[in-house]
C-alpha cells in the first residue's frame, strides 16, 4: 500500500528526514511515535505529496506528488494543524463530501457523534471554531466517506476525553482498512494497531509487529542502548525491573507479552536518549528444580 525508499527533506541545512525507507502493506495498521522534531509530521507530509523531497513515494504504486488528485481521493486525512479556512461550517462539509462523491449527512452525522452541535456551528467560520471543534469535524470529514487508506496526524490533538474515546471507536469500525495514526499516546491506539513504527531524528529507530503478542505466559528479553546515561530514564526503566551496567549505558530486562505495547509507550518518552532497541522471544522456558 505504502513505499518509502530513501527518503530525505531538509530545511535550511537541517535534515528532517534522514535517507529513511518503509513499507506498510494493505493489512498493516501502524502507531508511528516518537517525540517532536522526530520527522513524523514531515514524513506524512511528504507520503501526502506536500512536500518535494528526494526519494521514491508510493500510495498503491502512484506518487503522491506527481498525481495528487488520484491519490488523495483514496485517502482520508487528518492534519495536525486544522487548515485557516474562513468558510462556514456547512459549506465545508458540503464541498468535502461534493469532492470525494460521499453523504453530507452522513459527515454531519459523525461530528454529532462527535460531541458537536452541529446547529450551533454550521452557520460559524471554520477558523472561528476551538481547537476542539474544529478537530471533531476534520475527524468527521475525514471518516464520513469510503477510502482505501487512513491517515491521522494526532488525532486526539485537543479532543477531550470523551471525543477521544468516540474517535478510537470510529476507527475501530474500520479495521478492516490499513491505518497510520501519528500519536504520543501508544497507550490510546494500542487496540487499533498491529505495528508499531518509532521514529527519532528522521530516522526509524524501532520498527515491530505486535499482531501476533497472544501467548499471555510468554516473555519478551529486551536490551536497550542509550546514546548517554539518563537519571529519568534509569527511574522509570528502574520499575520495570531492568538492570544496567556500570555505564548505565545498556539497560537488560524481560517484559510480558501483554505489556509490551506499554512497555514501548514508556520507552517513546526517551526516544532522544535511546540509541537503540532489541526486543525477542524467550526461546527457553526454566523448569523449576523438583522438591
Amino acid at each position: 500500500m505504502i513505499r518509502l525508499s530513501n527518503i530525505s527533506k531538509t530545511f535550511r541545512a537541517h535534515t528532517v528526514l534522514d535517507n529513511l525507507s518503509l513499507d506498510i502493506a494493505s493489512d498493516d495498521r501502524v502507531a508511528l511515535i516518537g517525540s517532536n522534531g522526530a520527522g513524523k509530521t514531515t514524513l506524512i507530509r511528504c507520503l501526502m505529496g506536500q512536500y518535494v523531497h528526494e526519494g521514491l513515494a508510493e500510495i498503491d504504486g502512484i506518487s503522491p506528488r506527481h498525481e495528487r488528485t488520484k491519490v488523495l481521493s483514496d485517502i482520508g486525512f487528518v492534519p495536525q494543524l486544522p487548515p485557516p479556512l474562513k468558510m462556514p461550517v456547512f459549506e465545508l462539509i458540503h464541498f468535502s463530501a461534493g469532492v470525494c462523491n460521499a453523504s453530507p449527512d452522513h459527515m454531519i452525522e459523525l461530528t454529532e457523534r462527535m460531541g458537536l452541535d452541529y446547529s450551533e456551528v454550521k452557520t460559524k467560520p471554520f477558523n472561528r471554531l476551538s481547537g476542539g471543534q474544529k478537530q471533531k469535524i476534520l475527524v468527521a470529514i475525514a471518516l464520513g466517506r469510503e477510502t482505501k487508506l487512513l491517515i491521522l496526524d494526532e488525532p486526539t490533538a485537543n479532543l477531550d476525553p470523551t471525543a477521544r474515546q468516540i474517535l478510537f471507536e470510529l476507527l475501530s469500525e474500520r479495521i478492516d482498512r490499513p491505518i497510520l495514526i501519528s500519536s504520543h499516546r501508544l497507550e490510546e491506539v494500542s487496540s487499533l494497531v498491529n505495528r508499531v513504527i518509532e521514529m527519532d531524528r528522521g530516522r526509524i529507530v524501532l520498527d515491530d509487529r505486535v499482531s501476533d503478542m497472544v501467548d499471555g505466559a510468554a516473555l519478551q528479553k529486551s536490551t536497550l542502548v542509550l546514546t548517554r546515561p539518563n537519571d529519568a530514564f534509569a527511574k522509570a526503566i528502574g520499575e520495570w525491573n531492568f538492570t544496567s551496567d556500570a555505564t548505565e549505558l545498556q539497560w537488560k530486562g524481560e517484559v510480558a507479552a501483554p505489556d509490551r505495547l506499554r512497555f514501548l509507550g514508556t520507552l517513546s518518552r526517551y526516544a532522544g536518549v535511546l540509541a537503540s532497541v532489541q526486543i525477542e522471544a524467550v526461546q527457553e522456558v526454566q523448569k523449576g528444580k523438583r522438591q
